[in-house]
């Protein structure tokens, strides 16, 4: 394979530039002991029943059939609990996959919650439209992905429920109705990034846009200058499309800033693709990463070679290629020892340096084993209850490898604390889709508005049926 067309091993080189069950129609599992787990292997939640519906209305029976707690989940990419409860009801949302329509001269369309990014890539890129925003690889649930409030590399969009029309929702009491900015807003605030709290989401209306040629920019800059940078450069060009700026170990403080630009027509496709194709090997991305993480020299080969290959020419493709990268790229050889996981600070753009500095010097200190610290941008977010963003913030995304025994975990959780700690100093706040090691004081100094969120959970849910294991740590 030729090492610098293939966008698999670019991706390997940019160092991640960052299911349980199905089964038949309202099929219902239970047993002695059914576990949900997640993507990184850790902290599974032993559930009493998994339901995997196919309808809103057979999410609405299961849940008033059910007497206890109940937790929904997706593509069970959530780190730490965030779609199950323990001895509660497991509403698995993947059979609920379908396109409800799409109309692609107002640029909009409806989907089931439970469909795909890369499912709904399918329909959208044969008529030219693309998503508008979302995360940087395609495997997650679409109503995840609003669960969480997701975000991606997208220049100046911000989270993704800044491209959510409407929602249907079914509430704990099996009702089902529609929310939207302009009908039940509060509820559609809370639905946004509330992790399940209030209701399961079972359809999302969302814009879209078109589907364009983007070429990419690679430049080195300096750390002190990188906002500069960014605003300059990045934020004020209108034909930037995608944005994200790689800070690797051990020192963290040599930024590449990577960007996606709006290509002419003219400009010819280095990658004739329009999608990523699915089901495809990535052994080669799993031994690279396995290399640099284990093999004495990784850090070397890292920067050596890895790191300037990002300086190659640019490259041009469709925007939908792009967004359609596939999270097998990331998977470890094995999760038997060690496993990969990712936290996220959003820190306001005057903390930018010193929270940068701080956050290498305590992954120095810890020889925390990070692949890399992908940085993104976003607007404030003004839709969500719960926001991660309350003013305009960089997001430093960390993708780490550790291991998976108690000891390991508890380190982790440590120096975890430590930078949920270095945030809040600088103002910021953390995400809440990863491993739930922050404390309760954190959490509430973190996100204040949770109040918020309370007071429209005990509206909705005053029996607190909804739940699942980080509603219940902090909620």
């Amino acid at each position: 394979m030729q090492l610098p067309p293939s966008r698999r091993t670019f991706l390997v080189r940019s160092l991640a530039g960052a299911g349980l069950m199905s089964g038949a129609p309202s099929a219902t599992l239970a047993a002695r002991s059914l576990q949900v787990g997640n993507v990184t292997g850790l902290y599974p939640v032993e559930v009493a029943r998994i339901s995997v519906p196919r309808s809103a209305a057979e999410v609405a029976a299961a849940l008033v059939s059910w007497p206890g707690r109940a937790a929904v989940g997706g593509g069970r990419y959530s780190m730490g609990g965030q779609v199950a409860v323990k001895a509660g009801l497991h509403i698995d949302m993947r059979q609920m996959n379908r396109l409800v329509w799409l109309r692609a001269g107002e640029r909009t369309v409806r989907v089931e919650a439970g469909m795909r990014w890369r499912d709904l890539q399918d329909h959208l890129d044969p008529v030219g439209l693309a998503v508008k925003t979302m995360q940087s690889y395609a495997n997650f649930t679409v109503g995840g992905s609003v669960s969480v409030n997701a975000h991606g590399r997208y220049v100046g969009h911000g989270p993704l429920g800044n491209t959510v029309r409407s929602l249907q929702l079914v509430l704990a009491d099996g009702s089902i109705l529609e929310a939207s900015p302009q009908e039940r807003p509060e509820l559609f605030r809370a639905a946004i990034g509330g992790y399940g709290a209030v209701a399961v989401i079972t359809e999302v209306e969302l814009d879209l846009a078109d589907n364009v040629r983007i070429e990419r920019a690679v430049e080195a800059v300096a750390l002190e200058h990188y906002v500069e940078h960014f605003k300059s450069k990045v934020l004020e060009n209108p034909r930037a499309v995608l944005h994200n700026t790689d800070l690797l170990p051990p020192r963290f403080d040599e930024p590449v800033s990577v960007t996606w630009f709006r290509a002419g027509d003219d400009r010819a496709l280095t990658e004739p693709a329009r999608l990523v194709a699915r089901g495809q090997s990535y052994g080669l991305e799993q031994n690279v990463i396995w290399a640099i993480t284990e093999l004495p020299g990784g850090g070397r080969l890292r920067k050596s070679v890895l790191h300037p290959l990002l300086m190659k020419p640019p490259a041009v493709r469709w925007l939908n290629h792009e967004a359609s990268l596939d999270l097998a790229e990331l998977e470890p050889r094995t999760r038997a020892v060690s496993t990969y996981v990712l936290q996220e600070y959003f820190v306001p753009e005057r903390h930018f340096l010193p929270f940068a500095r701080e956050m290498a010097k305590l992954l120095q200190r810890h020889e925390v084993e990070a692949l890399n610290v992908s940085i993104r941008h976003s607007p404030a977010d003004r839709i969500s209850v719960l926001p991660w963003a309350r003013e305009d913030v960089f997001s430093f995304v960390l993708y780490y490898k550790q291991r998976t025994w108690p000891s390991a975990r508890e380190a982790v959780g440590r120096w975890t604390r430590e930078l949920v700690d270095a945030v809040l100093r600088h103002q910021g706040r953390y995400y809440l889709p990863y491993q739930l090691h922050a404390t309760r004081a954190q959490f509430e100094a973190a996100f204040p508005e949770a109040s918020e969120l309370r007071r429209v959970k005990a509206r909705v849910d005053p029996t607190g049926k909804l739940s699942n294991e980080l509603l219940r740590r902090y909620l």
